[in-house]
């Protein structure tokens, strides 16, 4: 049994942004129950996203929580941008900041705080601070862009996760993100996953509802 019920959170990055608002209520009302946010700086990662006013345009209208997922150089400097519209902030084990400081000032704004790790980096890296978060975001894609095909062997990272929360009687979810449909959806739960971050595969879907039915697992 899963530590966590399965929360699908329909990645915005993969929304027609002109269309905000509605691709919004679209998205909660298939069943999302989170709203994953990825804010790209251009530096950190080879792509620019959106910002803060964008996240606030969205959460004007959410009813369901933000998850805000910081793909920049310096989360330390620019995450009280986005607390009053966020749930969760999550941010890199790699980017140029102290990650103790910032997940317990994300905690100390009143969010709950979450660090990722890319595909090349590592599980030894997030594991001194597995104690101080409330999210592990495994990335199952290079981070970037949308629409890239799952990495299966970020699953033993999910695996390692998950062992090491049992074994040390630990409470934080375990999230994926990258080319998450049904099929890797039920792989990554396998595996110990508890939250799945989808994009494409729920917006491009004919019916978003059923999609986000079938990566939930039901």
């Amino acid at each position: 049994m899963p530590v966590h019920p399965i929360v699908v959170a329909p990645s915005i990055l993969a929304c027609n942004f002109g269309r905000l608002h509605e691709e919004v209520r679209r998205a909660e009302a298939a069943g999302g129950d989170w709203l994953h946010l990825d804010i790209m700086d251009g530096h950190f990662v080879d792509n620019i996203s959106f910002g803060p006013a964008f996240v606030e345009a969205a959460a004007k209208v959410a009813t369901k929580p933000c998850d805000v997922h910081l793909m920049v150089e310096r989360p330390d400097h620019y995450f009280p941008r986005f607390v009053k519209n966020a749930a969760n902030i999550s941010v890199h084990v790699e980017a140029q900041h102290d990650v103790r400081t910032t997940l317990a000032a994300i905690r100390a704004a009143g969010c709950t705080c979450g660090l990722s790790l890319r595909p090349a980096t590592p599980f030894d890296a997030v594991a001194p601070y597995l104690d101080q978060i409330d999210v592990l975001l495994v990335m199952t894609v290079e981070p970037g862009f949308g629409g890239q095909p799952f990495m299966p062997e970020m699953l033993e990272k999910v695996r390692t996760a998950a062992e090491i929360r049992a074994r040390l009687n630990l409470n934080f979810r375990i999230e994926v993100d990258g080319g998450i449909n049904h099929e890797t959806a039920a792989l990554s739960i396998a595996a110990g996953a508890d939250t799945l971050v989808a994009g494409t595969s729920v917006f491009g879907a004919p019916d978003m509802a059923a999609a986000v039915r079938k990566v939930r697992g039901e």
